[in-house]
């Protein structure tokens, strides 16, 4: 795993806590977590369940991200971008994140992965790369809605909350495929 801190350059925001029924922070991906769509015996690409509490009072909305930094691309790469989540909703299902995001609550919306599918793409880090780290991010934010496009990118989203972020709640996965 490189060193490459996503968090190092944005702004500071308050924590609150996310924790998952699907993983525990650390941890591996259970196999669901994997994704068939990248070929990965056994994945399935299904979005983890997530909850989440303590978020900043002022909070409006959240999104939801879940990125590899280790990812062998300069860039990493995103699997998931869900915007628009309501204020009250403090919790998502797992299998959220499928092709039609029929977990999700009103409003929200999934924004396309880098692999230019809006819907939670499973990890595949490649054979003998080595472990790759996945942060899954809940990000609280100041406005009811963040105001991107539904076909940007994870990174145009983003660049977009940068401003807006009151709190992030971050809880960590991890995979590797052996060689």
């Amino acid at each position: 795993m490189s060193a490459n801190d996503p968090f190092a350059r944005l702004p500071k925001a308050a924590s609150f806590a996310v924790t998952s029924a699907t993983v525990t922070d650390g941890d591996s991906w259970p196999a669901e977590q994997f994704s068939g769509i990248f070929g990965v015996p056994g994945g399935k690409d299904v979005s983890p369940q997530l909850s989440w509490s303590g978020a900043p009072e002022a909070t409006k909305s959240y999104a939801v991200t879940v990125y590899d930094p280790d990812a062998p691309t300069g860039s990493g790469f995103w699997h998931w971008a869900v915007a628009d989540i309501p204020a009250t909703v403090t919790e998502l299902p797992e299998g959220a994140g499928d092709d039609t995001g029929s977990g999700l609550p009103e409003g929200a919306f999934q924004l396309p992965n880098d692999a230019r599918a809006a819907r939670f793409i499973g990890a595949a880090p490649p054979a003998g790369h080595g472990p790759h780290r996945y942060f899954i991010v809940v990000h609280a934010l100041d406005v009811a809605a963040i105001g991107v496009a539904a076909d940007a990118t994870p990174a145009v989203l983003g660049f977009t909350m940068a401003g807006h972020i009151l709190g992030r709640a971050v809880l960590t996965a991890t995979a590797e495929t052996p060689a």
